[in-house]
């Protein structure tokens, strides 16, 4: 199977999921690569011209779906990972399709890699077929090692979407985004350094004038925003230690 035919593939086999769990009133909700093409349309191209592939599908959930997941998955024709979904199911589901080989990866309430970002409280219901922008936005920048894919997805997020504090589903709500990196001294200095990146990497590569521009505004727009919100007295307080210890978790890898 060529790339493009691959890439096809998951792309419909995403689609294919979210509506079989709509069909039994359960909310899956697109994260990672598969959810920035959807919800970047205009500048997905972006992801092609870096050689960006596939690799496997994940998925936001609710916990209290746990058990009508697992139903609409084996009749999807997948198997589930006895030891992960035994052991860890509370928090994750793993499963494989045997004919098309694709992996899948089921996060329940929260995305838990180096900082927590929590879908609970009716964050679901906000988008489909993906999770809300913010968190699109945060689940990228949160990754302490972050890399160049990350960096592509961050870039065309920005170039597509409006950061703003608009309620809607086509503006990166920076309320949303500033209400857990005020509250978590470690996020805000994770996705703040990450920014930086963004805007250097931006700035050296292959877009052109226009879109180098509308990158730098946006990474401005969130930083300077992510700078004057409202902080907690936790957040007050960790800042104080700083970088003297470490403030965020290590993961071997970030999916």
């Amino acid at each position: 199977m060529d790339e493009t035919s691959n890439c096809k593939m998951f792309e419909d086999e995403a689609i294919r999921v979210v509506n079989k769990a709509q069909e039994h009133g359960v909310l899956l909700r697109l994260l990672g690569a598969l959810a920035f093409h959807y919800h970047c349309p205009k500048f997905g191209f972006i992801q092609e011209s870096f050689g960006r592939v596939y690799t496997d599908i994940d998925f936001a959930a609710y916990v209290k779906d746990n058990a009508k997941i697992k139903d609409i998955f084996a009749g999807l024709g997948y198997v589930g990972n006895t030891e992960v979904n035994t052991f860890f199911g509370d928090s994750r589901l793993i499963f494989d399709n045997p004919e098309t080989h694709i992996h899948i990866d089921v996060f329940f309430e929260k995305l838990d890699f180096c900082h927590p970002i929590p879908w609970s409280g009716g964050q679901l219901e906000k988008d489909s077929p993906t999770l809300p922008l913010p968190l699109l936005l945060l689940e990228k920048m949160q990754i302490v090692e972050i890399n160049e894919k990350d960096i592509i997805d961050t870039m065309m997020l920005l170039l597509e979407h409006d950061a703003g504090t608009r309620h809607d589903r086509e503006v990166i709500d920076l309320e949303r985004v500033g209400e857990l990196c005020g509250d978590d001294w470690g996020l805000w200095r994770t996705v703040t350094m990450n920014l930086g990146k963004v805007l250097h990497i931006s700035a050296n590569s292959k877009l052109d004038n226009d879109q180098k521009k509308r990158v730098k505004e946006q990474v401005e727009l969130v930083l300077n925003y992510l700078n004057s919100c409202k902080k907690s007295r936790k957040w007050k307080m960790r800042s104080l230690i700083g970088d003297r210890v470490k403030w965020y978790k290590e993961v071997d890898e970030v999916g």
